[in-house]
């Protein structure tokens, strides 16, 4: 099993709006880089762990986690003319974007802002952590991924990690 980070503007999808989903499930799609969709498309297995991660909100926070529950497979808002992700280079006997379902496991009681994560040297080498990484689905270390589910369900969300 592998850990992961999914990155989402808060605006536009965040953790509530997958609590309210039915069966706290959705479809995680519109990634549309090339590193990050070969992760869904080759990497990204059934029962794989996901840090949720609102970004560009105040402040920029993993928020809790999720559990892949379909493999990749591809990304229909590529062949909707009506969606923002429309690629008219994507066709459905080739498609170029994929995506996969992720079900809530849980909101942390204690949202870890980006800021303090940076702090903690567990998480030292964690490429959210990485000066200039932009990349909306990341790979995260177990030790990461534990790390962070800590501290998000700690009362303080402060550790002595």
């Amino acid at each position: 099993m592998s850990c992961w980070l999914f990155k989402t503007e808060l605006e536009k999808f965040s953790i509530q709006d997958l609590a309210k989903a039915p069966r706290k499930t959705t479809y995680w799609d519109g990634v549309r880089n090339y590193q990050a969709r070969n992760f869904l498309r080759d990497k990204i297995k059934l029962g794989d762990q996901v840090l949720i991660y609102h970004s560009n909100a105040e402040p920029s926070a993993v928020v809790g986690t999720a559990v892949v529950v379909r493999e990749g497979y591809p990304d229909t808002s590529a062949f909707d003319k009506s969606s923002r992700y429309y690629d008219e280079k994507s066709k459905q006997d080739a498609p170029t974007w994929f995506m996969v379902d992720v079900q809530l496991v849980e909101i942390f009681k204690t949202p870890q802002p980006l800021e303090a994560l940076r702090d903690i040297p567990a998480l030292k080498k964690m490429e959210l952590l990485r000066k200039g990484s932009r990349l909306s689905v990341q790979p995260v270390s177990s030790q990461e991924y534990q790390t962070i589910v800590r501290l998000g369900n700690a009362k303080s969300g402060k550790s002595s990690i």
